[in-house]
């Protein structure tokens, strides 16, 4: 039984979704708080022939019985929140920490028309706006709306009672650690930071209760709006090797660059990861696609991934090899 922290080791859209709902199923995880910004991230779980894209509960939903957490360190807009509780089906399953700040429209407004919009190319939620906000102590939270009343929970207590009971817990990360307020491209960063201890203390989970922190690494690196892209491709050479995307949240093109070795290593160490996950296996080497054993993939994946344990010296444990949920390979003990 442990905590478990999933993280981005890059600027988002690493598949953090797709790790976290197989985790849930695979582990029959007990809770999963959702910690990070808010509804400027967007998560997609691909299950069973369905998509889901998500931004504001757990990709956790997929296993029924896990109780579904959202900390008091994240932004929450009612309306999208309704939404998702509606699209999974899980009124029953849904906490909301009463300290949550509210996002309204005239953050969103805000945040469409300003600097931010013109300079960084944020998503457009309302975060930034909240946020500064909510450090001005002004802002609205959760335990001022009716509408939200029924799914109000004290986070911090549910998931440390879970925890000393010895059931299995998960905290999911958001964004990515370049996009950390703190240690990301400032300017061209969220508006908090987003690594593995801020994930803690948004959801209220002291550092020693943490048993693990799984880095999640794409195959190749990519990232949405400004800021600097180490060996960025051009949009017809992203789409000539299959990387060519799109973000879950704006449907922004995403910009493409191979894996970082040097990125991947400084975040190994800001979010003192003990293991990582490494999606997307299956755009590098087709012959991978839909593999679940580790003995299957083809000797240059193998060698790819070895290349990786070696250089940020950690083991990858978790390897995507598909969009399916299940898709993956699990070299877990």
């Amino acid at each position: 039984m442990s905590c478990t922290v999933v993280v981005c080791g890059f600027f988002g859209d690493t598949g953090k979704g797709k790790v976290i709902s197989y985790l849930s199923l695979k582990d029959k995880i007990t809770v999963t708080a959702r910690a990070g910004v808010g509804p400027n991230a967007g998560h997609t779980v691909v299950y069973e022939g369905k998509e889901y894209k998500l931004r504001m509960l757990p990709s956790a939903f997929l296993y029924n019985k896990c109780r579904l957490l959202i900390g008091p360190g994240v932004l929450v807009n009612p309306e999208i929140l309704l939404n998702e509780i509606q699209l999974t089906k899980s009124e029953d399953r849904v906490g909301v920490d009463g300290q949550c700040a509210v996002i309204e429209p005239r953050h969103v407004e805000a945040d469409k028309k300003g600097e931010l919009a013109k300079k960084i190319k944020t998503t457009g939620s309302g975060s930034g706006p909240c946020n500064a906000e909510r450090a001005l102590r002004t802002v609205k939270l959760t335990r001022d709306l009716p509408e939200l009343e029924r799914f109000l929970a004290d986070v911090p207590a549910e998931v440390n009672r879970a925890i000393d009971e010895g059931k299995d817990v998960l905290i999911e990360g958001t964004q990515g650690t370049y996009l950390s307020l703190f240690h990301g491209t400032y300017p061209y960063c969220t508006s908090k930071d987003v690594t593995a201890s801020a994930a803690c203390s948004d959801v209220g989970v002291g550092p020693t209760k943490v048993n693990d922190v799984i880095l999640v690494l794409k195959a190749y690196t990519t990232r949405v709006g400004a800021g600097p892209l180490q060996g960025e491709l051009s949009w017809e050479e992203a789409e000539k090797r299959g990387w060519a995307e799109v973000a879950t949240v704006t449907g922004r093109r995403r910009r493409a660059a191979p894996f970082n070795y040097e990125l991947a290593k400084r975040a190994v160490m800001l979010n003192g990861a003990t293991k990582a996950a490494i999606t997307k296996i299956d755009i590098l080497f087709p012959e991978c696609k839909g593999v679940k054993a580790y003995e299957e993939l083809s000797q240059k994946a193998k060698k790819f991934i070895a290349n990786i344990e070696k250089e940020i010296k950690v083991p990858v444990t978790l390897i995507g090899t598909g969009p399916g949920t299940r898709e993956i390979v699990d070299r877990r003990a």
